[in-house]
């Protein structure tokens, strides 16, 4: 199982990506506001690199191995929670993220109906449909800074809630912005018992004002 990636861009197409491995060349399939981003992500040898899903694209006589690929696990975990869905398989989730992860998190959690159906492959039933699967599951997802931000490493974390600081600084938070984040939701909700508790309820924060 392929779950990390490191190489050079070959060329790239609408979803997807040929990346040079040490002389291979590799496929991976990428949402857009991902791949319209990956140039600024590039090490100092001009090399990029994805964390992936791996599967494998299953046809009557064989099985085609097929890379997704993101930018950090929490871009993928949102990956993972869309094909969920009943109907939508890894390769129509890559065509459906077209837009920024926070705006289409923010729709699920708001069941805009409306925003979900302009998304590719993806009409009203559909849309209802993966709000009534995720919307109380998305919140994190919705403190994602994929519009045009670079990314930083992700620290490690003993606790809950120095998982949830973790995720914030993957998101591209700076750790004061995390620390006050955190403290505010724990003043607000002092029964949150988790990481995915906490970063839902500062999502909710930010979304309120």
């Amino acid at each position: 199982m392929i779950a990390k990636i490191n190489g050079q861009i070959v060329s790239q197409d609408d979803i997807a990506v040929i990346l040079n491995v040490g002389g291979i060349s590799y496929e991976v399939l990428v949402p857009a506001p991902i791949l319209n981003h990956l140039d600024q992500h590039k090490d100092e040898k001009g090399n990029v690199s994805l964390i992936t899903y791996h599967y494998f694209q299953m046809s009557q006589s064989s099985g085609v191995p097929v890379l997704v690929g993101f930018l950090n696990e929490v871009e993928r975990d949102f990956f993972l929670q869309i094909i969920t869905v009943s109907g939508i398989g890894p390769r129509a989730a890559v065509k459906a993220l077209s837009k920024p992860f926070s705006d289409i998190s923010r729709a699920i959690s708001e069941a805009d109906v409306n925003f979900l159906k302009t998304l590719p492959g993806i009409g009203p039933q559909k849309a209802k449909e993966i709000i009534a699967k995720l919307q109380n599951k998305v919140g994190k997802f919705g403190l994602i800074r994929d519009h045009n931000v670079p990314a930083v490493p992700k620290s490690q974390a003993p606790d809950w809630t120095e998982e949830a600081t973790a995720v914030l600084l993957q998101l591209q938070y700076k750790r004061h912005e995390a620390q006050d984040m955190i403290e505010k939701a724990l003043k607000r909700k002092s029964d949150i018992s988790s990481a995915e508790e906490l970063l839902n309820e500062i999502y909710k924060q930010r979304m309120n004002g």
